[in-house]
Formats: structure tokens, C-alpha cells, sequence
């Protein structure tokens, strides 16, 4: 479902849906259920009838015969259970393996601006700990209504065979009971997902505090993120709390409703019997329907509790499924094959929140095929911006960013993305080998391909020193690799990409000099006949730009060669002396 029509449905209708692919395993755990019912209300009935004609008549060998027909059903019942249990229980893991792929193919859609917004580790509680129980209510809830609205309707019409007025006795605590029922529900729904938001708010602390354990060693802040996880424990502590109180209401008011019932049986039956209208086994008849009568009920109870814990988690499942990306491709967006490389950003003013301050101000820049241009400025003056509009991260606010002519937002996402290639200066790796990192760039590329790849990228003689080479594993986002090498990793994945775009977000950052010097020839190489811009704040990585662009104040300052901008004697110029005398240049 696209997230409109998740908009347009109710949540039941959505949580039926992913039935469909299952039908002839939901179809048959059904029909094995309705076999467990029959059984069920069969057993009471013959007994009944052997009881008061078989026996007292002398038909002993149909008496036995009955005896091995019943014995019979309850091998079918076993059978039953059987497939109800495992493929039952099957049903609901393929249910909750397709929601849960159904929510990473969403989140992979939508855009960085979500990310920005939404901490890793409550995402990770949606995907995980909040469908937990569905796997439960998706096998339980259609089975567990069905068995018990069918035993205790087929339970209710033969003991209305029996004794109408005594049935009605019995059958007029159900009602008491749906209403208590829905008295509670509505108590237990709010506290159940309370309790999902405060556990993605442990998984969210839980999450930040071990990324940033390293951190919290260095500063010695052990203590303060140890309170800052008990606040959050303590909020989910009382959230808890709260749902086992109205979960408690309604688990003691059910043990009386069932506690009712067999008094009533007796009390009625007694009366009854001392009027000579019915006899002892109509009363052990009864009393043997209400013990089938009170378990549909229990299954009914169980079933609220797990349709409360599991919709809790399914309502946050369908609510982040609600939520459209920002970044779309138009409905006829156009594939791109074939690049140049020819940029041009046109006027373009861009905020990352709506109305917010604007992070570029009416910015146009041209950059011609094959040209390789530095962005240069201080911190915070556009210059990771200004290249996350050209692959479409985000959306310009004004204006537009264009690819040979065409508007960005008028191609197809990932026709535009697979012809750049993004060197970032915060490297992430993927835990894993470290040819399955380099791979990433181009996952067909074959084991030479990959070789050849972090040649280039002047980190092969590092991977031949460690033990196991390519397949030396990195660790959790590269921990067991230096940041120079990590850095060279993801230069290795461009090289194996080999796009037609080139952006170096502070590629070289983390690279000492002699390693920098070492791969800039391999830099230039690359940006043979490409479009390359380089972000830069050491301005060293800078010699091989055919043009500088200085961004300040969510501007174009100044742009030109790096000879007519020092002649020029302005921010450029200020920028490069201040890092000669600083001995970075």
C-alpha cells in the first residue's frame, strides 16, 4: 500500500490486507479450527445421549462404539491442533516478516529530511519490539474469534435444546461481559501504547549512549549516561505499570464472570430439579457446556489482551507507513542513461524547514562538463549543502538544480544518484568485510574489479598487512579500520562506481599529509573527464580545481581561479593566509 492509501484505510482493513498472500494457509489453519470446535461441542452432547438412552437401554456395544468415535475425534482434534499451532503460528511470522519489509522498503524511501527529525534507535524500536506481537495477534486474533464465536453459538443453541430457560441464564452473562470488555479496552489500547513509546525512547537512549560509549569514556560521563537511561527506564517503568493495572481490572472482572457461571448452572439446575423438570444428567449435561461455554470466553479474554499489545505496536507500524516522502519522482519523471556532466544551479534559494532561515540565498553557479570546481567558506556557509541538492537529498526551496539541461526533480531518483558519486567526510562503513564495503559501490563487481579499486584508492597495501585481507572484517561502522583507512575504503567504493559526478565532501579530512599527497593523483585521474566539486576546508585538496567558489552567508562571496582570487585580496585570500600562517596550506 502507497502511503495515501494507508491514509485512506481503517487500521483492521490495513492488518487484513497482508492476509492475501497467506490465504490458503489462513484457509486451512481455519478450517482445522472449525474441527477443534466441533469436537469440542460434540463430546458434552453424546455424553449426554449414552448417558440417558444407550446405557439404560442395554446397547452396550453402541455404547462402546460411541466411546471409540470419540476417541477418534480427539486424535482428529489432536491433528488439528497440530496444524493449527505450527502453521498457525507460521502464518503469523510470514505476516509479521512482510510488515516489517513492507516498513524497511518505506523507510529506504524516504528522505533525508525524515532522518534528520527521527532518532536511529526509535526507528529500530518500530521495526523490531513494536511488531513483536503481531506475529501472536495476526495467528491468534482471526483464529481465536472464530473458534469462539462458533463454540459458544453451537453451545448456546443445544443447550437451548435442552433446557431454553436455564441456557438463557447462562448465555445472559455474555453480555455483561462484551460490555466490561469494551469498557476496557479502550483503558488498556492507551496504556499499551504508552508503553511502545516509552520502550523506542529506551531503545533511542539506548542506541545513542552505546555509538557514543567511546565518547562518554573519554569525558568520564559514565554517571550522566547511566542516569539519562534510568530516566527514560523509570518513564517506561510507570507506563508498565499503568497497563498491568487496567490490564489486572480486566483479568478480575473476567474471573468472576466465569466464577458466575457454574453457581448459576447449579443454582438454576437445583431449582429445576426439586420441580421435577430436569434430571442429573441434563444438570452434568450443562455443567459440561459451560466448561466449553467458560474457554471460548478465556480465548476471548487472552484476546483482547493480545489484540490491545499487538494493534498498539501495528497503529505505530501504519503511522510511520503514513508518512510520504518528501523527495518524490514525479509521476513523469524521465530515466537518465546518458551523462555529460553539465551542472547548473539557477537561482536557487533553499531552508530545510518551511519557512525557516534560508541556509542559500538565491545562488547560480554553472559548471561546465568535465570541470573540476572547489566550494571553499567557513563552517556553516552552504557548502554540504549546496552539493546535497544536485543528487536531490533535498528539494531547492526557489529555483533549480540542473543536470544537462534537465531538471532534477524532473528525472528518476536513482537514475540521477547512480550517475554521482559522494566521497562524504563522515565515513560510514557497513559491518562486514572489507570487499563487501568496497563492493557497495558497485554490487556485480567482481573480486579483481575490487582489487584494482583500492589500488586506486592507495589502500591495498593496508588490506595485504592485515590477516585476512579483503575479508577482514571492519567492525560496527569501520572501528576496527583508522580513520585514514576508512576514508580510503570509501574512496574505493567511487573508483569501483565510476560515475559521471564526482563529489568530495572533505574526502581527504581524515588523511594525513603523506597518504593525502599519495591518492590526489589518484583524485585527478578519476576527474579526467568528469564533473568534479570538491568541498574543502584544508585548501591544500584544492590545487587540482580549474575554479574556486568561496560560499559565506548563504552566498556566492567570490569565485575565480585560485591566482585572480588571491589577487583579488578578499575572503579567499584571507582564508589561505590564515592557513599558511597556521601551517595547514
Amino acid at each position: 500500500m502507497t502511503p495515501e492509501q494507508m491514509r485512506r484505510s481503517g487500521y483492521l482493513s490495513i492488518f487484513a490486507s497482508y492476509y492475501r498472500p497467506h490465504l490458503a494457509i489462513f484457509l486451512l489453519d481455519m478450517v482445522c479450527a472449525l474441527g477443534i470446535c466441533l469436537v469440542d461441542l460434540i463430546f458434552p452432547m453424546a455424553t449426554r445421549q449414552v448417558l440417558q438412552t444407550t446405557l439404560p437401554e442395554g446397547r452396550y456395544q453402541t455404547f462402546f462404539l460411541v466411546m471409540a468415535a470419540l476417541l477418534l475425534a480427539y486424535v482428529l482434534k489432536a491433528v488439528f491442533t497440530y496444524i493449527v499451532t505450527y502453521w498457525g503460528h507460521l502464518l503469523g511470522v510470514r505476516i509479521e516478516a512482510d510488515i516489517r519489509s513492507a516498513l524497511f522498503a518505506h523507510m529506504q524511501d524516504l528522505s533525508f529530511s525524515f532522518y534528520d527529525k527521527n532518532r536511529t534507535g526509535q526507528l529500530m524500536s518500530r521495526v523490531t519490539g513494536d511488531l513483536f506481537e503481531i506475529t501472536e495477534l495476526a495467528h491468534h486474533g482471526p483464529e481465536d474469534l472464530f473458534i469462539s464465536s462458533v463454540t459458544l453459538l453451537g453451545a448456546f443453541c443445544i443447550m437451548l435444546t435442552i433446557r431454553w430457560e436455564l441456557a438463557l441464564i447462562v448465555f445472559a452473562v455474555v453480555p455483561l461481559f462484551l460490555i466490561f470488555t469494551i469498557f476496557q479496552r479502550r483503558r488498556m489500547s492507551e496504556a499499551s501504547l504508552e508503553v511502545k513509546k516509552k520502550l523506542a525512547g529506551i531503545n533511542g537512549e539506548l542506541e545513542s549512549s552505546i555509538s557514543g560509549m567511546r565518547t562518554a569514556k573519554a569525558f568520564a560521563n559514565e554517571g550522566a549516561e547511566i542516569h539519562k537511561f534510568e530516566s527514560s527506564n523509570d518513564q517506561f517503568r510507570g507506563a508498565k505499570r499503568g497497563y498491568y493495572k487496567a490490564m489486572g481490572i480486566y483479568h478480575s472482572g473476567m474471573e468472576l464472570a466465569m466464577g458466575v457461571m457454574p453457581v448459576l448452572v447449579i443454582a438454576a439446575g437445583g431449582f429445576f430439579l426439586m420441580r421435577g423438570s430436569m434430571d442429573y444428567i441434563d444438570i452434568l449435561t450443562f455443567s459440561l457446556y459451560v466448561t466449553t461455554f467458560i474457554t471460548p470466553i478465556r480465548k476471548l479474554s487472552a484476546f483482547v489482551e493480545q489484540f490491545m499489545q499487538g494493534m498498539a505496536g501495528f497503529k505505530r507500524f501504519v503511522e510511520l507507513m503514513r508518512v510520504e516522502p518528501e523527495i518524490t519522482d514525479a509521476p513523469d519523471a524521465r530515466p537518465l542513461e546518458e551523462v555529460e556532466g553539465d551542472i547548473q544551479v539557477d537561482d536557487v534559494t533553499f531552508s530545510y524547514e518551511k519557512g525557516g532561515e534560508n541556509v542559500l540565498d538565491h545562488v547560480s553557479l554553472h559548471i561546465a562538463p568535465g570541470e573540476t570546481v572547489a566550494v571553499v567558506g567557513p563552517s556553516g556557509g552552504g557548502k554540504s549543502t549546496l552539493c546535497q541538492l544536485i543528487p536531490r537529498f533535498y528539494d531547492v526551496t526557489a529555483g533549480a538544480v540542473r543536470i544537462d539541461g534537465q531538471d532534477v526533480r524532473e528525472l528518476k531518483q536513482h537514475d540521477l544518484r547512480a550517475h554521482i558519486g559522494i566521497v562524504q567526510q563522515d565515513v560510514f562503513l557497513f559491518a562486514g568485510t572489507i570487499a563487501d564495503n568496497i563492493r557497495y559501490g558497485r554490487p556485480d563487481a567482481t573480486e579483481e574489479e575490487i582489487v584494482q579499486a583500492a589500488r586506486r584508492a592507495e589502500i591495498y597495501d593496508d588490506i595485504m598487512d592485515m590477516p585476512q585481507g579483503f575479508q577482514t572484517q571492519v567492525g560496527e561502522r569501520g572501528v576496527m579500520l583508522s580513520g585514514g583507512q576508512k576514508q580510503r575504503v570509501s574512496i574505493a567504493r567511487i573508483f569501483l562506481k565510476d560515475p559521471s559526478i564526482l563529489i568530495l565532501d572533505e574526502a581527504t579530512s581524515a588523511l594525513d599529509s603523506v597518504t593525502e599527497h599519495r591518492i590526489q593523483a589518484a583524485f585527478d585521474e578519476l576527474a579526467k573527464g568528469r564533473t568534479t566539486l570538491i568541498i574543502a576546508h584544508r585548501l591544500s585538496t584544492i590545487r587540482s580545481a580549474q575554479r574556486i567558489v568561496v560560499i559565506d552567508d548563504n552566498h556566492i562571496a567570490e569565485e575565480g581561479t585560485h591566482e585572480a582570487l588571491m589577487a583579488r585580496n578578499g575572503e579567499y585570500a584571507a582564508l589561505w593566509r590564515a592557513q599558511q600562517a597556521a601551517g595547514e596550506g
